[in-house]
């Protein structure tokens, strides 16, 4: 199953980065500076030990990078610069993160714990994607002229516009690919950026910062301040010259995040948490549903929004489908980011790791079986066994809840059960960002994509994203959409223009 073991590339093949030689400072205004917080320390998960110190921004650094971006948007080169000359930055940014493919992986994987090769594989090289792809937009995107019926006779159009100076805010379970999803469509829209990254992550994102120096991005169209949500997040958020937030986390956070946005009332996309449903019919390719359920629970150590966290499987396979999960996961190698053999790393902290144990140990209570897994991994580093817990029901914590982990609670259903009432099981949930169902019924399969309240639906496919095809979720899953078109349009305003050409 998939995740393999990594092929690409191994420890030794890159040098120890030299990002980590000096602590990390905040990109201000086209230069590096120093921050005026408390310096934060940066941990490598898979062992524990310290890696650098970074930077931390205050209130006050925050409002200066705030005010570059707002004099970069407002009257700098960016809004004069021709849609195709922005295009060409933003692709050669993409070009130099696949130049700095193998640094960056290295950084990603010392930074986060997830298998160098994976990283490699999927997070860079989606992460320069998402560049080249919304470079096409800078040039593409337009308004439209419309008939209207007033008196007289009248030129209307619409126009689309960059909303202005943008706060990135980003997690730290995929923290490049996350960042990408988000800064390539707003440069491409024309606004400016100030991102956040989080404070547990911040090794690609400055790297990052000196690529776009390096190919040339002018003074103040991206800023970067690494710091505590509570405090950098938290001025971004209040800041009246901030026209919009991005942000991607937890569901608490991003409730606090809208109260904060109500001041100006500016702009806000979010994508939040999820506790996405795996269902499985008898019908389906069993071998290929285990693998998919497998990976969309165990992949990135199921630190990940969209993970199917939730299985229902039909009760005349559900030994089998259960057995084989149960055997993929037991199969996997865990292990520090940088072996070679690692199939899933670590958490990314010891309180995480905690967390997660707190769960399983709440679903052990509340009656669920543990069918392998369920403890942490002994030594150094934040390891937890890929975990299935069996004969779960909906007033469990660990069926209701977001673990962010590589826990899977397992259900089952029966014939006497229609589309429509295991879908109602499916949406019973405040969240909704993504599903999945398995089976050979092409019409059962667009039953459910019909009924199901999530943004992405996936048939007889395990998770996987295309730039192309908008990502958000439904209820509590978040507003918005990235990616596509969507993505990039989530950056603009629409004007209308309508000029009297009637001469009355």
């Amino acid at each position: 199953m998939t995740p393999p073991t990594q092929t690409l590339p191994t420890p030794g093949a890159v040098a120890r980065p030299d990002l980590l030689a000096s602590p990390l400072r905040l990109l201000i205004d086209g230069a590096w500076v120093e921050g005026s917080a408390e310096p934060l320390p940066v941990t490598n998960p898979s062992s524990g030990a310290h890696l650098v110190d970074s930077a931390s921004a205050s209130a006050d650094d925050v409002d200066r990078a705030v005010q570059a971006a707002r004099r970069a948007f407002d009257s700098g080169p960016w809004p004069a610069m021709a849609p195709s000359q922005r295009s060409r930055l933003i692709w050669k940014l993409g070009e130099a993160i696949d130049a700095a493919a193998d640094e960056l992986a290295l950084l990603e994987t010392l930074n986060t714990g997830k298998p160098l090769g994976i990283a490699r594989a999927f997070e860079i090289s989606g992460a320069a994607e998402s560049f080249r792809y919304n470079a096409g937009w800078a040039t593409k995107l337009n308004g439209e002229t419309r008939n209207v019926s007033l008196p007289g006779e009248w030129h209307a159009y619409t126009l689309r516009e960059a909303i202005g100076v943008v706060g990135l805010i980003v997690p730290w379970n995929s923290p490049l690919a996350i960042t990408a999803a988000k800064l390539a469509p707003a440069l491409a829209a024309g606004c400016t950026v100030v991102l956040k990254p989080a404070e547990l992550t911040p090794l690609t994102a400055v790297r990052l910062g000196e690529l776009a120096l390096e190919v040339g991005f002018p003074p103040g169209v991206l800023n970067i301040v690494q710091g505590l949500g509570a405090v950098a997040g938290q001025r971004i958020a209040d800041h009246p010259l901030v026209d919009k937030i991005s942000f991607t986390g937890s569901t608490a956070v991003g409730k606090h995040l809208l109260a904060s946005c109500a001041g100006n009332l500016k702009r806000v996309s979010l994508e939040l948490g999820g506790k996405s449903p795996v269902v499985i019919y008898p019908d389906a390719d069993l071998e290929r549903a285990m693998d998919g359920a497998a990976m969309s629970i165990f992949g990135n150590t199921g630190q990940v929004c969209a993970a199917g966290s939730r299985l229902y499987v039909h009760e005349a396979v559900a030994d089998e489908v259960i057995a084989g999960i149960s055997q993929r996961a037991s199969a996997l190698r865990v292990g520090a980011g940088t072996d070679p053999q690692a199939q899933i790393g670590p958490v990314i902290s010891a309180q995480q790791r905690e967390r997660i144990l707190g769960y399983i140990q709440s679903g052990r209570e509340e009656g669920a079986e543990v069918v392998t897994g369920g403890a942490a991994l002994p030594g150094d580093g934040f390891f937890i066994q890929p975990t299935i817990l069996r004969n779960t029901t909906h007033d469990m914590k660990v069926v209701r809840e977001e673990i962010f982990g590589p826990v899977l609670s397992a259900a089952t259903f029966r014939d006497s059960d229609s589309v429509a009432d295991i879908v109602a099981r499916a949406n019973d949930t405040v969240y909704g960002l993504s599903s999945t169902i398995w089976t050979k019924d092409i019409s059962r399969a667009h039953q459910f994509a019909r009924r199901i309240k999530a943004g992405n639906v996936r048939v007889n496919a395990a998770g996987g994203m295309d730039g192309n095809m908008p990502f958000g979720g439904f209820k509590q899953s978040g507003w918005g959409k990235e990616n596509g078109r969507e993505g990039v349009e989530a950056y603009t305003e629409v004007k209308s223009v309508a000029i009297n050409i009637s001469g009355a």
